[in-house]
């Protein structure tokens, strides 16, 4: 019996019978032959965290655009404390962590620079619309690893696709990173907000506060709790309908207070404005992108396509020195 088969064994005995084995996993779109070591999640866990999409992702815009500051998140920072919520729920409910960890590291990996207003550029100037939950598919399909991807098993692929609210996951695991998303992405902006000075905890509605606690590490304690509580010898991964009510609540007075305030969208329309110029630039030169880029379109990708593949996978920095490269003038030297 070699290390995984071992391994599967222990998750046949331990797991609840609602969590995801990987013995019985749906398998990968191209056969491979199987690690001895690694179960099948785990080898997709690691491929995510190897990926160049997945480094990219830590000069990429959470909330605040470029802020200055250390202690900001950015878009790897909340995958990873999304990570971690989702494993610390899966853990308690005895289902697949591997699996859990592999989603949660790979869910983002699609998102633009400047964060959700990169997102809504690209969704505008694109053909066939952009959404980062597709983006982030097709990266783990096709883009990386020069346009093998990353040939992850069909589980993986569907929590990644279904992490956003108006989905819905095929496994209790997906589903456990969709709830994991909002809790993380709620708590660190508001705490973000307030470091910001965008926000102060009193600030917070009195209704949601009395439910969901007066800090944020009291609102994760009681809404990871009330997840695990809630979810238990069932397949269904739930809140309270008390908690799930304030939690929705408290996610539109961020909206209303911080995402859309002036301190986070203060600069957007800058961005949004060097997000359609470098679109525009590359579609009219796409030889400007990298070879891979172009080959692409050699072996039959639309230019459209590729060009919004390219300049989705920029970093925020990347992104403003491109811009600088083509837009912006340069003193006159003499040689």
């Amino acid at each position: 019996m070699t290390i995984r088969e071992s391994m599967e064994l222990r998750e046949r005995d331990y797991l609840s019978p609602y969590a995801t084995k990987s013995e019985d996993s749906k398998g990968r779109e191209r056969a491979e032959t199987q690690c001895d070591i690694r179960p099948d999640f785990q080898r997709d866990r690691d491929r995510v965290l190897h990926c160049k999409a997945f480094r990219r992702l830590k000069h990429k815009t959470q909330v605040f655009l470029t802020p200055r500051g250390d202690h900001y998140r950015t878009r790897l920072t909340h995958t990873l404390e999304v990570s971690q919520t989702a494993r610390t729920i899966a853990k308690a409910l005895r289902l697949n962590e591997e699996l859990v960890e592999a989603i949660a590291l790979g869910h983002d990996l699609g998102h633009t620079p400047f964060g959700h207003a990169g997102e809504a550029v690209l969704n505008e100037l694109s053909e066939g619309g952009f959404f980062h939950n597709e983006q982030s598919v097709r990266i783990v399909e096709r883009l990386e690893k020069g346009g093998k991807g990353l040939n992850l098993t069909w589980e993986v692929r569907d929590g990644i696709r279904n992490h956003q609210t108006r989905l819905i996951p095929a496994t209790p695991e997906g589903a456990i990173v969709r709830l994991s998303d909002k809790i993380a992405y709620i708590n660190h902006d508001i705490d973000d907000a307030i470091r910001a000075l965008v926000l102060k905890e009193e600030e917070i509605p009195k209704e949601y506060r009395e439910i969901l606690g007066t800090s944020v590490r009291k609102r994760l304690n009681t809404m990871i709790h009330d997840i695990v509580k809630n979810s238990s010898d069932t397949a269904e991964i739930q809140m309270s309908p008390e908690v799930d009510k304030a939690m929705r609540g408290l996610r539109q007075f961020m909206f209303e207070n911080v995402y859309r305030s002036q301190a986070a969208k203060g600069e957007e329309m800058k961005a949004k404005e060097v997000l359609r110029r470098l679109f525009d630039h590359y579609l009219r030169q796409p030889e400007h992108m990298p070879k891979e880029f172009c080959d692409m379109i050699d072996k039959g990708e639309t230019r459209d396509r590729v060009v919004c593949d390219y300049v989705a996978g920029m970093t925020d920095q990347y992104a403003i020195v491109k811009f600088d490269e083509y837009f912006v003038p340069k003193a006159w030297q003499i040689n």
